[in-house]
């Protein structure tokens, strides 16, 4: 949605209002009115781009737009030579399967108005923000800190990954199954997968993970996900390590969820309107949703996101066993190091620009006291003092393939803060962090 938009201002164009792709995976109906609040969404963006509900008529009958696809990560010059002329010629076209449609680094005119659309723009409609609002409330009664986990561990993520987790013939089997409705996936080696750090960590390695950064048993914890493959077998090593296991279906009512329940788009937003607000967001993936989130809260004054190592943590889960829960510990904080959510961690240019809006901050930013956290989009966007550019390395995304980036661009990132950064992030994070005692890390461990 948000690239839509720019590509309209590339063009000189009148954008319609997006229409959501409903024949996928997620086979979800909603349109685009049902999530976000489109008459917000067309009036903030009034003096950016000129945005209709549907196509106007010509003589007395609906436009037929030209269907085109453009390229992945076409840049701006891609635009103006391949849709430009076709627009000019039929006066409307169709762009289809518009994922990755638009290149990462762009002038930053353009990448500021990525932010308008992404931070300012796009705004849940009342009932979304109304549920989700409550769902953030009943977590604060039950703590005043907490973490939220966005856990992507479906048959279906499973599968698209092309990973192993052990579960035998019966695994490969039914993943195998499902991994034939992308017809483009090449095979590959589970195992190479893993050393790559390209899947997604299971609960327990998350729950490991977490206990090892030093937070505590008595920590309350929000997990957003779909229907987690193995069900509650798959889930109980998280539980017994964070016995404070939360998620939409406990702590609100079947009725209160039924008017979302049978929308995955709509409960996917009142998910992340909790991650938001959480204290610490947690990913065990690399996807759209964490990546969005992630931007998201590093524009709104750096909350704390953390995101594995999945490279380096592989051959340290394999290994566990053989070490002492001190030695596993400082090994993780070791190779947390650089994926921790520190302000300055990633340097500005580097990365996915929804993950990174680095055009839109300033070195000062006073962006998290105008956050406005019923999502109303009413705070400006930081217009001076940016932070400047650097030359980015654009991660390059195969189209069976837009949720695992090369890891190699994370890799390259470990290197040593700035000593002088002030973390504004701190109170809340320590909060969150206990010491625990071994003797119970270990009786965990053994079960």
């Amino acid at each position: 949605i948000t690239d839509a938009v720019v590509a309209a201002r590339i063009l000189n164009a009148t954008l319609v209002v997006p229409k959501l792709d409903e024949k996928s995976f997620w086979k979800d109906s909603s349109n685009f009115g049902e999530i976000f609040n489109v008459d917000w969404f067309i009036s903030f963006l009034s003096n950016d781009v000129k945005i209709i509900k549907q196509l106007p008529e010509k003589g007395g009958k609906i436009m037929i737009p030209r269907r085109m696809r453009v390229p992945r990560k076409c840049t701006a010059k891609c635009y103006r030579n391949r849709v430009l002329p076709v627009l000019l010629k039929k006066h409307a076209v169709h762009l289809t399967k518009f994922d990755y449609r638009l290149a990462n680094k762009l002038d930053k005119d353009l990448q500021k108005l990525r932010c308008r659309v992404n931070y300012h723009a796009l705004k849940f409609t009342d009932p979304i923000l109304k549920m989700g609002g409550e769902l953030v409330r009943r977590m604060r009664s039950k703590s005043t800190h907490f973490i939220a986990l966005h856990l992507r561990f479906e048959p279906d993520m499973l599968a698209f990954s092309g990973c192993y987790y052990g579960g035998g013939e019966k695994e490969r089997r039914e993943l195998g199954a499902i991994r034939k409705r992308w017809k483009t996936l090449h095979s590959n080696n589970p195992d190479k997968e893993r050393r790559h750090g390209r899947c997604p960590l299971t609960p327990e390695e998350v729950g490991l993970m977490l206990r090892a950064l030093g937070f505590g048993s008595d920590v309350h914890i929000y997990v957003a996900s779909g229907d987690v493959y193995g069900g509650e077998e798959t889930l109980a090593p998280l539980k017994r390590l964070f016995p404070n296991f939360h998620s939409k279906d406990t702590i609100a009512g079947k009725e209160e969820l039924a008017p979302f329940s049978s929308f995955s788009s709509r409960m996917a937003a009142l998910d992340f309107i909790v991650c938001d607000e959480s204290n610490v967001f947690v990913t065990n993936n690399n996807g759209n949703m964490a990546r969005i989130l992630a931007g998201r809260r590093r524009y709104f004054g750096h909350k704390r996101t953390i995101r594995p190592n999945g490279r380096k943590l592989y051959s340290l889960f394999l290994n566990r066993t053989q070490m002492s829960w001190e030695t596993f510990s400082s090994k993780v904080h070791a190779y947390q190091r650089g994926f921790m959510g520190e302000p300055n961690e990633v340097r500005p240019g580097r990365g996915e620009f929804h993950e990174n809006p680095s055009t839109c901050i300033c070195e000062n930013s006073d962006a998290k006291s105008n956050k406005d956290t019923s999502y109303q989009g009413q705070s400006r966007i930081n217009q001076g003092n940016e932070s400047k550019d650097t030359e980015s390395n654009d991660d390059q995304y195969n189209d069976g393939e837009p949720l695992w980036p090369d890891t190699d661009y994370w890799d390259n990132q470990n290197e040593p803060l700035e000593k002088d950064v002030t973390n504004i992030i701190n109170s809340d994070y320590d909060e969150l962090q206990k010491n625990e005692e071994q003797p119970e890390l270990e009786e965990l461990l053994s079960d």
